[in-house]
């Protein structure tokens, strides 16, 4: 059985679990060691089962707990040349392994596609995760979608997917211009409108269950993203990934995805 959840998403903090009954990974590390560790066992999941962590990019929303939990927890995060360079003060050695875009990383049970995609970073990358049956993509910070985005998307039955501005809301609301310009460019954020034309054009036909990530608390509401995929709840189970803690623990078993609070 793969479990799977968002213990945070949003750009006060971001980290996916990924899993199984006797090891797991990581996919950012945005919050406080503490913090991961008791959202994880509030979920029941045993945080000594980790076995490795991967960074997106160098933004500290997405890094700012992995030196403490690799320390602690004796793993190691993978991230990228370019990114560790970025932020070397704060990330080094030995609890840090390095990896070209485009690698594949086995950590036992899980096979980890990396692929670097745009945003205002050194060498952003998102990750699929591949185990069993299973395809589990964490795409988030994510300007506009490029062909990896899009090809790795078309595999995956389970996916977190950037939601994070509302069209009207970003124009009219509070950001100066350069900001907004910067959300809403080729390497800022995923609008409600460009997420869901991503699925509509790209999604799988084994795709599941979506869990929308990095909504913006100042530029889109919940609400405001479930409408927009309103028309697609027929054909997926669609959900909110929360800034302030861990979604509901996902089981995927024998083709089916099931919940437990």
């Amino acid at each position: 059985m793969i479990k799977v959840c968002a213990l945070a998403s949003g750009s006060n903090g971001n980290c996916y679990y990924i899993g199984n009954n006797h090891e797991g990974i990581l996919i950012d590390a945005g919050i406080s060691r503490r913090k991961i560790v008791e959202r994880m066992k509030a979920r029941g999941i045993n945080p000594a089962i980790i076995k490795a962590g991967f960074i997106t990019h160098e933004h500290q929303d997405h890094y700012r707990g992995a030196r403490v939990f690799g320390q602690k927890h004796g793993i190691p995060f993978y991230i990228s040349e370019q990114t560790l360079h970025r932020s070397y003060y704060t990330l080094r050695p030995p609890h840090i392994k390095t990896f070209t875009p485009g690698d594949e990383i086995q950590i036992g049970q899980f096979k980890v596609h990396s692929f670097l995609k745009k945003h205002d970073a050194a060498e952003p990358c998102s990750f699929r995760v591949q185990t069993g049956n299973y395809n589990i993509g964490v795409f988030t910070d994510i300007g506009e979608p490029c062909e990896n985005v899009k090809s790795h998307l078309s595999l995956c039955d389970f996916l977190f997917l950037e939601s994070n501005y509302d069209d009207a809301l970003l124009a009219s609301g509070r950001y100066p211009a350069f900001l907004k310009q910067r959300v809403a460019g080729e390497y800022g954020h995923l609008s409600n409108k460009q997420a869901v034309e991503l699925i509509e054009n790209h999604a799988s036909e084994k795709l599941k269950t979506i869990f929308l990530s990095h909504i913006s608390e100042d530029n889109n509401r919940g609400d405001i993203a479930l409408f927009a995929f309103e028309h697609l709840n027929d054909k997926y189970d669609i959900r909110l990934t929360s800034r302030y803690d861990a979604t509901e623990l996902m089981h995927l078993e024998d083709d089916t995805i099931s919940l437990s609070l």
